[in-house]
C-alpha cells in the first residue's frame, strides 16, 4: 500500500528542489536506483532522487493496466504482475537490482520482446509530472483510447529525464503467453537475416531472435516462439526443419533470454578498456555490414534491426560507423564506453546528424521551452 502523506511530502520536496534549481540556473540530474547512470551523456549536476516516491498506486488486472510511482522498484512491478500471470511484454532491462519504474521509462529501453510487441512508448497510457516551473501536470489516462490533444505522456520514454520529472505513469500490460519454445541452430549471419525476414512476413508466433557470431562467418541463431499453445506446437517442427534447429530446454532458454535482456552474455561483458559497445538501429532489409576494426561476437537482435558491435572507441571510428549506418537508413550510438575512453564523447547521435531532422530539432526546442524554460533538466544527457 502507498502512503499518501509521504507522497505529498516527497512531491513538495521535489518542487522546492526544482524551484531552487530554476532560481540558481543550475540543472538537476534525475536518478532513481542509479542502475543506468552510465547510460547517456555524462554530467556532474546535483541529483534529484525519486526513491522517496514509491509504490503501486493502482493495478487492474482485468483492464491490463498498472499505475505506479516513478521510484517504485521495477522488480516490485514485475512481482505484482507475475501473481496475475501478466508481464511487461517489451521486457525492459534492469541493469541492476535497484532499477526503478521511472528509470525504465526515462531510459526507454526494451528487451528481446520489443520486435513482436512494440516499444515502451507504445505501452504508456498516461503520466503525471512536475515541469521545470514546479507545476503538477497530468496527461493521458488509464485506457488506450482516453487521449485528447497532444499525447505528452509518450514523449517521456527515452527522454532521459531531460524534459520533466516523472512522478507516476500508467502502462498497459499483457497476459503471459500460454506457451513458449526456444530453438537454436548454427547458421551464417547472411542466412540468418534472410530466414528471419521470411519468417517475420509469415503468420508465425516468432516473438524474439538473437544471432551471435563472427561477422564474416558462422554463428548461433536463437529464436523464441510465444503465443497460443496450438500455434507454438505447429510452428516448432516447421521452423526447426528449415534451419536444422534443436529445441532448447525451458530453464536454459529462460536464462538465455534474461541474460540477453540484461546484457550479461559474454559478448557484452568482455568490453576492453579502449573499446566502445556500439548500438546500430537498422532497417529490417539491411544485410550484413563490414565494419573495419570491429571484433567478433557481433550480436543481432530484433531480426537484425538492432545490432551490437565492439570496436575502438575513438571519434574517427564512431564517425565511420555512424556514416555506414546512415547510408543504410539507420543510425548508430555509443552505448557503453570502456574505462579508457574520453568521457566527454557524446553517447548519442545528434539530431542534426540525421537526415530530415531540422523539423525534429525545432519541435524538441519548443517542447523544452514549454516544459522547462529555466533549463532545470537541461543536463544534455540526451542531446
Amino acid at each position: 500500500m502507498t502512503n499518501s502523506n509521504a507522497h505529498k511530502v516527497a512531491i513538495d520536496a521535489f518542487r522546492e528542489q526544482i524551484l531552487n534549481a530554476a532560481k540558481s540556473k543550475t540543472p538537476l540530474s534525475i536518478e532513481g536506483g542509479g542502475t543506468k547512470s552510465w547510460y547517456g551523456n555524462p554530467n556532474q549536476y546535483a541529483k534529484l532522487n525519486t526513491g522517496t516516491y514509491s509504490g503501486v498506486l493502482e493495478y487492474q488486472p482485468e483492464e491490463l493496466v498498472i499505475t505506479a510511482c516513478a521510484g517504485t522498484p521495477l522488480k516490485e512491478i514485475e512481482a505484482a504482475l507475475k501473481e496475475k500471470n501478466q508481464v511487461l511484454a517489451f521486457e525492459p532491462p534492469h541493469f541492476g537490482e535497484q532499477a526503478t519504474f521511472g528509470g525504465a521509462i526515462a531510459a526507454g529501453l526494451a528487451g528481446p520482446g520489443r520486435i513482436s510487441v512494440g516499444n515502451f512508448r507504445d505501452f504508456v497510457l498516461g503520466a503525471r509530472i512536475l515541469d521545470g516551473k514546479g507545476q503538477d501536470l497530468s496527461f493521458g489516462g488509464k485506457v488506450m483510447k482516453n487521449v485528447a490533444g497532444y499525447d505528452v505522456s509518450r514523449l517521456l520514454p527515452g527522454s532521459m529525464g531531460t524534459l520533466s520529472l516523472l512522478l507516476e505513469a500508467s502502462v498497459k500490460v499483457l497476459p503471459k503467453p500460454a506457451a513458449t519454445a526456444t530453438l537454436r541452430c548454427r547458421i551464417s549471419q547472411d542466412k540468418a537475416l534472410k530466414i528471419l525476414n521470411e519468417w517475420a512476413g509469415q503468420p508465425l508466433p516468432l516473438s524474439a531472435s538473437c544471432w551471435i557470431g563472427n561477422a564474416n562467418g558462422d554463428g548461433e541463431l536463437t529464436i523464441r516462439l510465444a503465443g497460443a499453445a496450438a500455434a507454438v506446437k505447429s510452428a516448432t517442427p516447421l521452423m526447426s526443419a528449415q534451419v536444422n534447429a534443436q529445441i532448447v530446454s525451458p530453464d536454459e532458454a529462460e536464462d538465455f533470454w534474461d541474460q540477453l535482456r540484461e546484457q550479461s552474455l559474454s559478448p557484452f561483458t568482455s568490453l576492453g578498456a579502449d573499446q566502445t559497445l556500439y548500438r546500430l538501429a537498422l532497417p529490417s532489409a539491411c544485410g550484413p555490414l563490414n565494419i573495419p576494426g570491429a571484433e567478433n561476437d557481433v550480436v543481432l537482435e530484433w531480426h537484425g534491426q538492432q545490432r551490437w558491435i565492439k570496436a575502438p572507441g575513438d571519434q574517427a571510428t564512431f564517425d565511420s560507423i555512424k556514416k555506414l549506418a546512415n547510408s543504410h537508413g539507420g543510425h548508430a550510438t555509443r552505448f557503453k564506453q570502456g574505462s579508457n575512453i574520453n568521457p566527454a564523447f557524446e553517447r548519442f547521435t545528434l539530431l542534426s546528424e540525421q537526415a530530415h531532422s531540422k523539423a525534429l530539432e525545432a519541435v524538441q526546442a519548443r517542447l523544452r521551452s514549454a516544459f522547462d524554460p529555466a533549463g532545470v533538466f537541461a543536463t544534455k544527457r540526451l542531446p
